[in-house]
């Protein structure tokens, strides 16, 4: 099933495509807003496979939200859901998936679900694969190996708070350093197989071992608090797994 988020500043367009995405049966509606600020806070916990995006929100641009979104850790799709055709060029220059116009034909939606769905089951399907091939690799390593641009540092597993993606680097931090490495937040996934380290988001891998606190957050998900006070988002994919680790 398809995640899709909605941004929308007028509420019987939200209302319309939520009911011509509900009919196709694979997507649902992971959440809904009518402004920029709410958009780009709510949408690191929704774990949206699509965000549709509507271009005119009150005094707003949701092109300027796209330009965010494009700096997000395995970003949502885009499809532009607006009134007006004359920002489609820069709506494709911002890797829009598609650009629908409104007033919405149902044989349109579905046209861009149908494509979406084979897109994002392809990524998916890429992605269990190389899952499973990590979890052939064997044994639990106690140091990581983290390559700087002057060293390689060894970093005990255990040491660890949580490692996070930003701007294309990923950032490891532990309670007394954080260190910058050029290599993906996937490939360091696969090393800490077998580990306390465990995805909590997209961009996210927490070591459970270092949490303090888990807090409520938007729709059944949560913040986790880590041991340095560092406060790290559960988005709901995770979330059902997460509980089943710590217990609850």
């Amino acid at each position: 099933m398809l995640r899709a988020f909605i941004v929308d500043d007028e509420p019987l367009a939200r209302d319309e495509l939520s009911y011509l995405l509900n009919r196709c049966k694979v997507i649902e509606i992971a959440g809904e807003t009518d402004n920029v600020k709410d958009a780009i806070e709510q949408l690191p916990y929704m774990d949206a496979d699509v965000i549709f995006l509507d271009i005119q929100l009150a005094e707003e641009s949701g092109l300027e939200l796209a330009e965010r979104i494009q700096n997000m850790v395995d970003r949502p799709e885009i499809v532009f859901a607006t009134a007006y055709d004359e920002y489609a060029l820069k709506a494709f220059e911002l890797s829009a998936f598609d650009y629908i116009l409104k007033p919405f034909e149902e044989n349109r939606v579905h046209q861009t679900i149908l494509k979406l769905q084979k897109s994002v089951e392809a990524k998916k399907g890429q992605q269990f694969s190389e899952d499973k091939v990590t979890k052939k690799e064997g044994n639990a390593i106690e140091k990581l190996a983290v390559t700087l641009e002057d060293r390689i540092a060894l970093v005990k597993v255990n040491d660890i708070l949580y490692l996070t993606s930003e701007e294309g680097k990923t950032i490891i931090a532990t309670s007394t350093m954080k260190y910058e490495a050029a290599e993906s937040l996937v490939a360091f996934e696969r090393k800490l197989t077998n580990t306390s380290l465990f995805r909590v988001h997209r961009a996210f891998l927490v070591n459970l071992d270092q949490v303090k606190e888990l807090q409520p957050w938007f729709h059944s998900t949560y913040n986790l608090i880590m041991q340095d006070g560092a406060s790290v988002p559960v988005s709901r994919t995770y979330t059902k797994e997460l509980k089943k680790r710590i217990g609850l």
